[in-house]
């Protein structure tokens, strides 16, 4: 195996994470697909489909807001400084270490930006 090519991440609103992620990751929404109980909208860049996943009606009063093996997402990037600058234009909080950039999306899933190896 040489990467993954799909996650799929539960976020309490669709609406406002679908444009975060477009606005300062730079995926592109690439279809939407609902089915009993959830909302779904693929993201596409970067060589992954990024999927997020919503929990409507019952499902989400049964939902508890978990994310069972999921602590944090790492992206592998060709440089840092740029997600530095980018980031700073957004408003997004990070922390920067030399060999890694860290960050918080609306749901607090905590994403990672590492130079490709």
């Amino acid at each position: 195996m040489t990467g993954v090519r799909q996650v799929a991440l539960t976020v309490s609103d669709v609406d406002r994470s679908v444009p975060w992620y477009e606005r300062v990751l730079g995926f592109t929404s690439s279809a939407e697909d609902d089915a009993p109980g959830l909302r779904r909208v693929l993201l596409d860049g970067f060589g992954i489909t990024l999927t997020l996943v919503q929990h409507l009606g019952a499902a989400r009063a049964s939902f508890d807001g978990s994310r069972p093996g999921l602590d944090r997402l790492t992206f592998a990037v060709d440089e840092l400084r740029t997600w530095a600058a980018r980031l700073t234009e957004f408003g997004v909080p990070f922390t920067a270490e030399p060999d890694e950039i860290a960050m918080r999306d609306p749901d607090g899933i905590q994403l990672a930006l590492r130079p490709t190896p």
